[in-house]
């Protein structure tokens, strides 16, 4: 229990906020994908159904205070709203600009992915957000979200140590500016007939309800 040692009590503090999901996702990476004018190829896994007719598309730095408080205040609604019952599917692209450690968290997220626990691993991230670099996001801490979610630590830790997924959060974060994102967190919600809205800023539940109805 290496891990465990090292990371300490810190870690039983973190992970406090966050309660893993019970229900099952449906998660697809598709490297063709390009939804409106934004190419998630590398962005998340899929959160929903993949045949959804509504695409909500969040550019998101893990050390933004903002796209926390739309995690805690606004994402749980729509989830329950329009991700559940199959009318909307949520893909998280990064915009790791902040901070030093805003790229590490967003590797740290790819590698939870490869382990089939992204979204949980992002749950995490926000859930135990603290100020701006300020060790929450640094390697221990990545590496304790890991250890407390029951993954393979060998596979993580070489993963986040190597900086694998480094050229695709870069690749992310240029695709944010292409699409002229400017602040985080900003959303594209993009219609079934490829039409798309802009959202920015932590907005309430009822904004992104009255854009999703009207393209129902």
């Amino acid at each position: 229990m290496i891990y465990a040692s090292s990371i300490g009590l810190v870690l039983v503090i973190l992970v406090l906020f966050y309660q893993i999901p019970t229900n099952s996702e449906d998660i697809n990476l598709d490297m063709n994908r390009k939804i409106g004018t934004i190419d998630t190829s590398l962005g998340s896994p899929i959160r929903g159904s993949s045949n959804a007719p509504i695409t909500i598309i969040e550019f998101g730095d893990y050390q933004c205070p903002n796209c926390k408080k739309w995690f805690l205040n606004t994402k749980p609604d729509i989830v329950t709203n329009y991700i559940e019952t199959g009318k909307a599917k949520l893909i998280f692209v990064d915009i790791a600009f902040l901070g030093k450690d805003s790229i590490p968290a967003s590797i740290a997220s790819y590698c939870a992915e490869e382990q089939g626990k992204y979204w949980d691993y992002h749950g995490f991230l926000y859930s135990n957000q603290l100020s701006i670099d300020n060790g929450w996001a640094n390697s221990d801490s990545l590496k304790g979200y890991a250890y407390n979610l029951g993954l393979n630590m060998d596979m993580f830790v070489s993963c986040l140590d190597s900086a694998k997924y480094q050229k695709r959060v870069q690749f992310n974060t240029s695709e944010a500016q292409n699409n002229g994102v400017t602040g985080t967190p900003t959303f594209f919600i993009v219609g079934p007939d490829g039409f798309q809205e802009t959202v920015v800023g932590p907005q309430p539940y009822s904004v992104f309800e009255k854009i999703i109805e009207s393209m129902l």
